[in-house]
């Protein structure tokens, strides 16, 4: 599928015009050095850990992390930016290009809250369209988000774990021509056939969001990255904190995404996906109506939501709950190893003692 002809994208036209002017920080590790004796950055000369140069403020974007993430998702080292977490690559989005007060961005519902809620803490508007009944794009969406900076489609959606087939996704990036979307892929690892992270060379409005939280298993180290054209990449660095990711984090991330830890990762995502399975078909007989699951988790529907929620609670199981009103007979359930799954599995089945 080829792109419409349009008027090349530039995302300086979308920028808040103050930052075309803004000199961004110059931190130490930015401007750098050649030396023996490092004295620029008020840092302490006593290292009281094991690990090695924590006494020192880390690399803005740690070349050995982007390096390894690049050589991962097959997206140049140019075109990546780490940030701490995929949540905060939505504030840098959102930061970089709507004006308080002014601006909107654009989302499917239901689906992740953190879009709407970041761009709230900005005061920047939402248009919060509905995804239809088997969670797609709805007919006609380009008519009805405005003059929306920025439109945010999570694939596979949470916390449906539904998905939007490529081509559809491709013909959203083309059908908003004028605005970035932004295709939030946490869940990607699961369903890596759906990823558009091959389309970014051929367009400059697209923006892909990742994490190792998920499938990596590193959700309390808090790295996600944030994948996109040139211009975009140049114009967020001028909003970046000086220091988004922190040394044991980018060590960490840096060894989850050797060839060892992608095998790791490709080996336990297999496990959650059988586990899944068993899970899912579990509920299903109990009489749920359960969701395709495309990614770590499955939404199920209960016709009666409470009963199940008393059952789980009385059984120390922790599960999410909804308040969304096409939710609130549903529980998600998160993919988990063999030995708690057996003990959920056997909640639903009866054979509980």
């Amino acid at each position: 599928m080829s792109p419409k002809t349009a008027a090349p994208f530039d995302p300086k036209q979308l920028a808040r015009p103050e930052l075309l002017q803004l000199t961004p920080y110059q931190s130490a590790r930015r401007i750098g050095g050649r030396g023996d004796i490092w004295i620029n950055a008020n840092e302490s000369p006593f290292n009281n850990s094991d690990l090695d140069k924590v006494n020192r403020y880390p690399e803005c974007q740690p070349p050995e992390l982007i390096n390894a993430y690049s050589h991962y998702s097959g997206v140049k080292a140019s075109n990546i930016v780490a940030s701490r977490g995929a949540d905060e690559a939505i504030e840098l989005l959102i930061r970089t290009f709507c004006i308080p007060g002014i601006d909107s961005i654009a989302c499917f519902g239901p689906t992740y809250g953190m879009y709407a809620i970041s761009a709230a803490t900005f005061n920047v508007g939402v248009t919060a369209l509905s995804l239809t009944d088997d969670y797609q794009l709805p007919d006609s969406w380009p008519t009805q988000i405005g003059k929306a900076k920025i439109v945010f489609i999570c694939n596979p959606n949470n916390p449906t774990g539904t998905v939007i087939a490529k081509d559809c996704i491709e013909q959203a990036i083309q059908a908003a021509p004028n605005s970035i979307v932004v295709i939030d892929e946490a869940y990607i690892e699961f369903c890596p056939e759906y990823s558009v992270a091959d389309l970014l060379s051929t367009y400059p409005n697209l923006v892909v969001l990742r994490t190792l939280s998920k499938a990596f298993a590193l959700a309390g180290a808090r790295c996600g990255f944030m994948l996109a054209n040139d211009a975009i990449i140049d114009l967020v660095m001028l909003v970046i904190a000086p220091y988004p990711v922190p040394l044991p984090v980018s060590e960490l991330a840096t060894k989850a995404l050797s060839a060892q830890g992608i095998d790791t990762m490709l080996t336990q995502v297999a496990s959650l996906v059988e586990q899944g399975q068993r899970l899912s078909a579990a509920l299903s007989s109990f009489g749920a109506n359960v969701l395709p699951a495309n990614g770590n988790y499955v939404l199920a529907k209960f016709d009666d939501v409470a009963s199940v929620a008393e059952r789980l609670r009385d059984s120390g199981i922790v599960a999410r709950a909804y308040k969304d009103p096409r939710l609130v007979d549903a529980i998600r359930f998160s993919f988990t190893n063999e030995q708690q799954t057996n003990a959920i599995v056997a909640l639903f089945d009866g054979s509980a003692a």
